[in-house]
């Protein structure tokens, strides 16, 4: 994003003042971390990443005004070097006219906010990992099923959106239909939602486009939801061996996330409703440490040590 599009969006939560009214807001921000300059200010500026927004507290503002002219104009410049794309001071403070010389000459738009500087920090903070986190579209529908979200895949057709309708008639709650934007937050964190111009909405085939808020209740909706496991709907092949005991690990990586993935072939008169349940259950189940066909399958191994046990010892 633009710097104009940061203080378009969240200008007036942050209270920023723009003191730099010559400078454009054009730079782009793309590193969603922002911090305080630290060391930097004593001109070790080695270890002082580019492309990241600074902040100058009162602890950062207290010891600029320590230094002598040349001295302040030096250490800002070598600040400013490493692409800032823009400057926040907090706490309302004074700011040098020197201090708005030096950015202006860089090229960064400094600004001021009433806000201290830990709240400033708790308020922008996530709202750029939000923003500036990877991010790709599937095509899918998502669930929220028992508290987990299960990412219905499969190929056009094969009843994505009948499955999440038949499981919203039983209770459970929709995020997305058809087109799922997901992204990552953090390291192994995936969030799913919908586009806002979907508002919810889904078509089923042989009806058209229905509005679950309006048929159900804003009880059947919510805005978003981690996704945890992708249930992938395909049609029976007789070809195909399909995993009977649940040993088998079956995963699916997205933006470098990898998350278990359940495919579970179609056929005329399977309960899909009832197997999403099932699959959401399990998975909270094996959320709290318990694994029931690594159990069921160590319980057959221990039935069957005794006999062994004895055919070893038979000699006849």
């Amino acid at each position: 994003m633009t710097v104009r599009e940061l203080v378009e969006t969240r200008g007036a939560t942050l209270s920023l003042e723009l003191l730099t009214p010559g400078v454009g807001l054009e730079r782009m921000v793309a590193d969603p971390d922002i911090s305080s300059p630290g060391l930097a200010l004593a001109g070790y500026t080695r270890r002082l990443p580019g492309g990241r927004m600074q902040v100058f507290g009162e602890t950062e503002m207290t010891y600029l005004a320590s230094l002598n002219d040349p001295e302040l104009r030096n250490r800002l410049a070598a600040v400013f070097a490493h692409d800032v794309p823009a400057v926040f001071v907090t706490k309302g403070q004074n700011v040098p006219s020197t201090f708005l010389d030096a950015t202006n000459a860089a090229g960064v738009p400094t600004f001021r906010t009433a806000l201290g500087t830990r709240d400033f920090y708790r308020k922008i903070k996530p709202y750029l990992e939000a923003a500036l986190a990877p991010s790709t579209t599937l095509h899918g529908s998502l669930a929220d099923v028992h508290g987990v979200g299960l990412l219905f895949v499969g190929k056009s057709g094969v009843g994505k959106s009948e499955c999440v309708l038949d499981l919203v008639e039983r209770g459970h709650r929709l995020v997305a239909d058809d087109l799922v934007l997901v992204s990552r937050r953090g390291n192994d964190v995936l969030i799913g939602k919908g586009h806002e111009l979907q508002r919810h909405h889904m078509e089923i085939r042989g009806i058209g486009i229905i509005d679950v808020r309006a048929l159900f209740g804003i009880r059947a909706i919510r805005q978003q939801k981690r996704v945890e496991v992708i249930v992938h709907l395909e049609r029976w092949d007789e070809a195909r061996e399909y995993t009977r005991t649940g040993l088998e690990v079956d995963e699916f990586e997205i933006l470098g996330v990898t998350i278990p993935r359940v495919v579970i072939p179609l056929n005329p008169g399977k309960n899909i409703t009832v197997v999403a349940e099932v699959i959401a259950m399990n998975h909270l189940l094996r959320y709290t440490g318990v694994n029931t066909a690594l159990a069921f399958d160590q319980h057959l191994r221990d039935s069957m040590r005794p006999l062994g046990e004895y055919l070893e010892q038979d000699y006849e």
